[in-house]
Order: structure tokens, then C-alpha cells, then sequence
């Protein structure tokens, strides 16, 4: 081994905890953008739901800061799902349309007993790039 080189199995998983801390902080990032409130994330801690059960709920008003249609708010759940926030229920068929908060999820919010504060425009423009152009 040369002198001033870390060992692979170090480089590795220093790469892993940073890749880690990234994943938690685009995550983080995501849950302060998106229209979801604490609520939202209660209710998918106890039990699954669907965008479908969610656009129809007249309660949306506490689970949601602007309503959003079953579309949108698919959407919506497919970006959590890909940040490892969400993960899809399954059934004994396969994989279901209802999601569920992941244990990952869980840690992020409860930085937030209170709510989910809202995002600043900064914050906001950072991660619609973020989301729309992740490779910039």
C-alpha cells in the first residue's frame, strides 16, 4: 500500500456515508417542497394509501397544502418513492397502487414534530432543478 492512500474497504465506505448524507438531504429537501404536510406522512405511517384514496378524501385539505388531482399526485408519490421516502405495499399479487412511509421517512420527519416547515424559493428552484435536471 502506498503511502497517503486510504485502503479500498476505507474509500468505499466513505463514499457510501457521503452518497448516504446526500440521499437524506435531497430527501429532506423534497419533503419540505412537496405539497404533502405531516399529516400525510402520519396517516402513511399507520397504514397504506393510494393516490387515488388520497384525491378522494375530503379531508385533503389537512394532508395536502394545494389539492392535487390522482395525476399529480401519482407523480408525486413516484419522486418519494425514488427518494426512499415512500415504498410501494405489496401484496400477495406483487406490488400494489398504495404506498408507505419507509424507515428512512420516518427518521427525516422526526426532525419536525410540529410540521414540515415550507421551503424558501431558493430552496424551492433547487430542488424543482434537482428533480427535473439531475444531472446539472
Amino acid at each position: 500500500m502506498r503511502m497517503g492512500h486510504e485502503p479500498p474497504a476505507t474509500v468505499n465506505a466513505s463514499a457510501q456515508t457521503l452518497l448516504t448524507a446526500r440521499s437524506r438531504e435531497r430527501a429532506r429537501q423534497a419533503l419540505r417542497c412537496l405539497p404533502f404536510a405531516l399529516e400525510f406522512y402520519s396517516i402513511l405511517e399507520r397504514g397504506a394509501l393510494s393516490s387515488t384514496e388520497l384525491a378522494a378524501r375530503p379531508d385533503w385539505s389537512d394532508l395536502c397544502r394545494s389539492q392535487l388531482n390522482r395525476s399529480r399526485t401519482e407523480d408525486q408519490l413516484i419522486w418519494l418513492i425514488q427518494l426512499g421516502v415512500l415504498r410501494r405495499e405489496v401484496d400477495g399479487q406483487g406490488l400494489t397502487e398504495r404506498v408507505r412511509l419507509t424507515p428512512m421517512g420516518r427518521e427525516l420527519l422526526l426532525a419536525w414534530p410540529a410540521g414540515i416547515p415550507p421551503a424558501s424559493p431558493a430552496q424551492r428552484l433547487h430542488h424543482w432543478l434537482r428533480r427535473r435536471r439531475p444531472r446539472l
